[in-house]
């Protein structure tokens, strides 16, 4: 199919790794307790966003550049990691106020869309697992192997989209109850914990 074979054990594969939880679904999760569903989905939105500029740069061969290149590995990995402390401490912040203001600190819309869209973007590990994963699926004679990426890129995050709507969903069903409380508070500081970690794993990270 376009240049494509075996795209079911590919599907199977995306969706294996999707449900794997990381970076995005820590974000989503964060987002949805603190904005319901709606900010869950718009972070998932924004995450999906950031896959696509991936896909491209692995159509493109961009990604080659960070596999090769030590250098410009290293200074996406520090800018991913910059970030992801970013995110992480920020979640840690966050604070029970008054009884009379809204119990949890929200963000806009837009800002939470382009806060998953960088979370995503700023992880140099997303473009070389594509650069990894996508060739396996590629016939070495497709006539336009630059199409044949995209169609696989798009399916992925198609399928992981999906996935993370489903996880915003389930968040924001699990603290309905609880929005506002102790509970989600400490959830969100959990969270944000483990953004900490994930930085520091990832600043510590060797290409």
């Amino acid at each position: 199919m376009l240049g494509t074979h075996d795209l079911w054990l590919f599907v199977l594969s995306g969706l294996l790794l999707n449900v794997t939880p990381g970076p995005d679904t820590l974000y989503i999760v964060a987002r949805s307790t603190t904005q319901g569903f709606r900010g869950g989905a718009v972070a998932a939105m924004g995450i999906g966003a950031g896959t696509l500029v991936h896909i491209l740069a692995a159509a493109l061969g961009l990604s080659a550049i960070l596999a090769a290149s030590a250098s410009a590995f290293t200074l996406v990995k520090f800018a991913g990691a910059i970030y992801l402390l970013y995110v992480g401490v920020s979640l840690l912040r966050s604070r029970a106020p008054a009884q009379d203001a809204p119990r949890i600190e929200r963000a806009p819309l837009q800002a939470v869309f382009m806060q998953g869209f960088l979370t995503n973007v700023l992880n140099p590990k997303v473009a070389l697992f594509f650069l990894a994963l996508l060739p396996q699926f590629v016939d070495a004679d497709a006539p336009n192997k630059p199409l044949a990426f995209l169609l696989l890129g798009v399916i992925f995050d198609v399928n992981g989209t999906l996935w993370n709507l489903l996880v915003a969903w389930s968040a924001a069903r699990v603290t309905r109850g609880l929005a506002g409380s102790p509970v989600t508070l400490w959830l969100n500081r959990s969270i944000g914990a483990l953004f900490v970690y994930l930085a520091a794993r990832l600043a510590l990270s060797r290409q």
